[in-house]
């Protein structure tokens, strides 16, 4: 979803989905208290705030003065699960929801206009959440991508079947010129867009689990320094670790949000 209108004055440095078509655009979270959001991560991942151009309830968050990722304010008032999200880049917000509706996904909201763009929220066959986004993406996103701040997994019942769900859907390996490249590597599918790994697909998901974390979804991953204290920041400050390893620890939130903090590394 975008957060930021991009400004005349920068006009020139717009990237429009059109021209990333398929790839993970942007990440944002649903929240029901956007200030308690704030505090959190604050602590855990020492982000930064700034407001973004969609009203009172939205925030860009920032790692060192980059942009990271997006707080939407809108759970309770749009009746939403509070929740992490990717949002895909498409060429026509239209075109992507009824792909989804004709393979048996779901369309939960939209597509809704937020100028300068289209949004909408849709589950895949199995169950797991994800956006699309058409039209400019927020000003300095070439940055955001070059930084790679955050990435994302599919953990789903059959990556196989998900890759062709999603190509089908987000023009993946489509002969159209700059599509995203798909690859199988060691049992998992992988994403590339403009030769860089973008997101990764992996089997073993049980759809009726009554855990959250087996069930497929897709995780949102954030780079970090120092995944230990992280975990001991959520701790503090109302979340909790759901699994925690040398270089990754899944968390919850103060509000339930489900998130990856990993180690920085290559991907």
């Amino acid at each position: 979803m975008n957060h930021d209108m991009p400004t005349p004055s920068r006009t020139k440095d717009v990237v429009s989905s059109h021209s990333v078509f398929g790839a993970p655009c942007w990440v944002s979270l649903t929240s029901r208290d956007v200030k308690a959001t704030e505090e959190f991560y604050g602590a855990v991942l020492g982000w930064q705030w700034r407001p973004a151009k969609l009203g009172d309830r939205f925030r860009i968050a920032l790692a060192d003065g980059s942009p990271v990722a997006g707080i939407a304010g809108v759970a309770t008032m749009w009746q939403m699960a509070v929740a992490w999200t990717p949002y895909f880049a498409v060429r026509s917000a239209d075109e992507a929801v009824a792909r989804v509706q004709e393979r048996m996904g779901t369309v939960a909201v939209g597509p809704i206009s937020l100028p300068p763009g289209r949004a909408a929220l849709l589950a895949d066959r199995d169950g797991a959440t994800f956006g699309i986004w058409e039209g400019d993406l927020f000003t300095d996103w070439e940055t955001w991508r070059n930084a790679q701040p955050a990435f994302i997994t599919l953990h789903t019942r059959d990556a196989f079947d998900a890759a062709i769900f999603y190509g089908e859907v987000l023009d993946w390996a489509s002969e159209r010129p700059g599509c995203c490249e798909v690859h199988y590597e060691g049992g998992e599918v992988v994403l590339r867009s403009r030769g860089d790994v973008v997101a990764r697909i992996e089997s073993g998901a049980l759809e009726a689990a009554p855990d959250p974390t087996i069930r497929p979804h897709w995780q949102v991953h954030f780079t970090v320094e120092d995944v230990e204290a992280c975990t001991r920041a959520a701790e503090l400050h109302g979340g909790s670790v759901l699994s925690k390893g040398s270089d990754e620890a899944v968390l919850r939130d103060h509000d339930g949000a489900q998130f990856t903090v990993t180690a920085r590394r290559d991907r």
